[in-house]
């Protein structure tokens, strides 16, 4: 048992909660890993996890009991909430597996026991949405009998070298003696320092204003590479020149999907509008990296018809949201293909990482196989999984016809120098 003596139940097994669970596990607290999915319990009761997040040999060295019975969380006193809190077809934020998950936690507490968030919220959604859902379902009276925390997750997917206990750790509580615990639980597995916030709506507003930043850089950058791609200067070659400055900032252009940056300005401006204000900086640059996808596949189809070439066969490799996972939520590649087809291109999608029947039931297209890849008159570079990157130009070529043929780099992870001459090079 550690110092802190807490039982700890982590409510959500995804990216987030995964890492939270299996590290604390380590540290020698009793730890059990719920999750609504059976399928993924017994996954990762079999050492496996899909997300490439925790390695076999991290699982099993770590004593965790996963259930996806609630009834096995009744001996739990500290409970860690990561459930996904995205967004919906109105673009307002989907609060229900956050909710739903306050429900499970509310059946089994206990007084004394504490709540922690580490789910995505709008500034003021713990206290005003998650607390009475929490009183509701225990019956206990809150801040009394229980009490709650946030502390903002910071997992970045496919990232090995920022990982949970490398990452500045946020906690907030509701009141002075939760917080200490909170911290304590925490600062156990995270050795680069532990940040009390003042409140939880500060450390819920510090999460949403994180990826709100990335965000709006990012559409700078998409805009400038429009602009840039008018005049004929590549973007690239202006960043490489401006960042020798101290203080420039190290952005690029890139399609902005995923369940955190193209997300989270969401929250924010939800919470802003219910004051009143309309955030018009945060909303246009929402509307810029929205857009992006649509103009990759215009451009494609501007350079197909340029020079004579009325090809109009388009192959699109990779489809997850970012280069070497395999998660698919929330893909802009997805916008890249579908505008293609209203453009009447025959599109080709493979990804060497994504799970076909996921991407067919999520979006309604199959993946092809690489080996049955067949030839294009462009190829779209969308996401540089290090396995294309390790085949470099050859593996590109092989898909064009010989002598002829155009390559998009959406992330100019190519190297130009070694790119064959007959082929038109494109990167935003």
């Amino acid at each position: 048992m550690t110092q802190h003596g807490r039982k700890i139940a982590v409510i959500g097994l995804g990216y987030v909660g995964l890492p939270v669970a299996v590290a604390l596990a380590r540290s020698g607290a009793p730890v059990v890993g719920f999750d609504v999915n059976p399928r993924r319990i017994e996954e990762l009761r079999s050492g496996h996890d899909h997300t490439r997040e925790i390695s076999e040999a991290e699982l099993t060295s770590a004593p965790i009991v996963f259930s996806d019975d609630p009834a096995d969380l009744r001996d739990s006193d500290f409970y860690i909430v990561t459930v996904p809190t995205p967004i919906d077809a109105a673009r307002r934020p989907d609060m229900s597996a956050v909710l739903k998950a306050s429900e499970t936690v509310g059946k089994v507490l206990s007084a004394g026991d504490i709540v922690v968030y580490e789910s995505t919220v709008y500034p003021g959604a713990t206290e005003e949405e998650c607390v009475p859902v929490l009183a509701a379902l225990s019956g206990l009276t809150p801040s009394r009998d229980f009490t709650v925390g946030y502390s903002p997750e910071r997992i970045n997917p496919g990232d090995k070298a920022h990982r949970l206990d490398t990452i500045v750790k946020v906690v907030s509580a509701e009141d002075d003696r939760t917080l200490d615990i909170v911290a304590e639980v925490y600062g156990s597995v995270v050795t680069a320092g532990i940040h009390r916030a003042p409140s939880i709506r500060v450390a819920e507003a510090a999460k949403v204003i994180e990826n709100t930043q990335r965000d709006l850089n990012i559409a700078f950058m998409n805009e400038l590479s429009e602009i840039f791609g008018r005049m004929e200067i590549d973007t690239y070659d202006v960043l490489a020149a401006a960042g020798t400055k101290w203080n420039f900032l190290p952005f690029t252009p890139g399609l902005v999907g995923g369940h955190c940056i193209s997300v989270d300005p969401y929250y924010l401006t939800h919470k802003a509008q219910m004051f009143g204000l309309h955030p018009e900086v945060i909303l246009a640059g929402r509307r810029t990296n929205d857009n992006f996808g649509a103009r990759i596949a215009q451009t494609c189809v501007r350079l197909l018809s340029s020079h004579g070439n009325r090809g109009h066969r388009v192959t699109v490799l990779g489809v997850t949201f970012k280069e070497n996972v395999p998660d698919i939520r929330n893909s802009k590649v997805v916008d890249v293909v579908r505008e293609l087809k209203n453009y009447g291109m025959d599109v080709t999608v493979a990804d060497c990482l994504a799970d076909p029947d996921e991407v067919r039931h999520e979006y309604g297209f199959d993946l092809v196989d690489e080996q049955a890849i067949g030839e294009a008159d462009a190829v779209i570079l969308a996401v540089p999984h290090d396995a294309y990157l390790a085949r470099g130009w050859s593996f590109l070529h092989g898909r064009l016809p010989e002598g002829t043929g155009i390559v998009m780099d959406l992330k100019a992870r190519l190297d130009r120098a070694a790119k064959p001459e007959w082929i038109q090079l494109w990167r935003p």
